[in-house]
């Protein structure tokens, strides 16, 4: 049995002597086709020669202002950009089939420059035009045939290391593509579990934190157990060589990246992601798991979901070892992945968060809007007669924990 599935969405060539074309003046390429490593910073000096940074001069004004807002209150909304978030939504559903079979996933490395938060772009390198890439799902024992592009349009060499991959270098040694070329490599989906995709090209962490990370689930032959929601979320960090809240196109630090010290940290590529654009939704009653994700390159998470407790947590992404219960966060180190589980049962606007809450400041935050009625047994404000105040009339931008 064959089935071909193309997610939203390879051999080597021999080696290439370095010509002074195209191809060599993009980062590390006639290098990477060699075998060398790449020399990030005079990568960066490089880059900007090309006319395109000319074209989009930003004015780098700074704007100030708390974030913490976006944690309690509604975010206003940004101008019109292009727009690299994923959509936590985009989920392919559950694998019913109990049959090993021959799964395509399709990958196409593209750099865009696109919104970054209210004032500023940036160019991310991505995975299919988001951040981050497709979700992928496939079964265990399946294989899995990897089809990754490199946009002719793209300044610089790109991969894919799948952890889900027994192999060397996860597909990345198979996959190393110049713009405008095509890799491919086969796969046995071996063990279950969530791992992460990233690309691995040097710097492998400038790559990643640009937005070249994703996840892929390897479903247990016996699937995962029913929920009414699942959703995809990764957290990033951006590293740029202007300071947080700076106008206009800003650009790589690598400095600030050998540092590791990022100006901004994300869910799903940019600043209010979550938040103004693709909130999280549920009724009350609905059970949701979420698939979250550190694309990192360099910090660890403390996932919490402000005023709900995660039912079961599947740490390091294992789905064969049993749930740890009834906990209030999960943490995840960069380049790793989990699975948390609840029900909701109070109607509200619940936040998703790194418990290093500085983070928040950064634009780190999300929304799951929860609608439904009410349950004053298990939540209610009451006010100084003891009277139950209805979540209507709460004032949403006082506390949290």
């Amino acid at each position: 049995m064959s089935e071909h599935v193309r997610r939203p969405g390879n051999s080597h060539d021999p080696v290439r002597e370095p010509k002074l074309n195209r191809r060599s003046l993009l980062l590390g390429t006639a290098g990477l086709a060699a075998g060398a490593t790449l020399a990030a910073p005079a990568a960066f000096a490089q880059r900007r020669d090309f006319p395109n940074r000319m074209l989009h001069q930003a004015s780098h004004d700074v704007h100030g202002g708390s974030l913490s807002s976006r944690v309690y209150t509604v975010n206003p909304l940004y101008p019109d950009m292009a727009d690299i978030a994923e959509n936590p939504a985009n989920v392919p559903p559950p694998i019913e089939r109990r049959e090993p079979a021959t799964v395509q996933i399709e990958l196409e490395t593209i750099e865009i420059e696109a919104h970054l938060d209210a004032h500023a772009t940036y160019r991310f390198w991505t995975f299919n035009g988001t951040v981050p890439g497709p979700f992928q799902r496939v079964r265990v024992g399946d294989t899995v045939e990897v089809l990754l592009r490199n946009h002719e349009d793209s300044w610089f060499a790109h991969n894919v290391d799948f952890h889900a991959v027994t192999g060397p270098g996860g597909g990345a040694e198979a996959t190393t593509a110049y713009p405008g070329e095509e890799r491919r490599f086969r796969f046995k989906a071996l063990n279950p579990g969530l791992y992460v995709y990233h690309c691995a090209v040097p710097s492998v962490a400038m790559h990643i934190s640009n937005g070249m990370y994703g996840l892929i689930l390897i479903e247990p032959e016996e699937g995962l157990t029913s929920v009414d929601h699942e959703y995809y979320v990764m957290q990033g960090e951006i590293y740029t060589e202007e300071r947080f809240g700076s106008s206009g196109l800003l650009h790589e630090s690598f400095d600030k990246l050998m540092d590791e010290q990022p100006e901004y940290y994300v869910f799903n590529g940019h600043v209010g992601a979550l938040t103004d654009h693709y909130p999280l939704r549920a009724q009350v009653g609905e059970t949701v798991r979420i698939f979250f994700g550190v694309g990192g390159p360099n910090k660890m998470s403390s996932f919490h979901v402000i005023g709900e407790i995660f039912d079961r947590v599947y740490l390091e992404g294992s789905v064969t070892n049993p749930p740890l219960r009834d906990s209030q966060m999960m943490q995840v180190a960069p380049g790793g992945a989990g699975i948390v589980e609840f029900t909701c049962e109070v109607p509200g606007r619940y936040v998703l968060v790194d418990h290093a809450l500085s983070r928040a400041e950064r634009g780190l935050a999300g929304y799951l809007i929860v609608d439904g009625e009410e349950d004053h047994e298990i939540f209610a404000a009451l006010d100084e007669s003891g009277e139950v105040i209805p979540h209507s009339e709460l004032d949403t931008g006082a506390h949290g924990h």
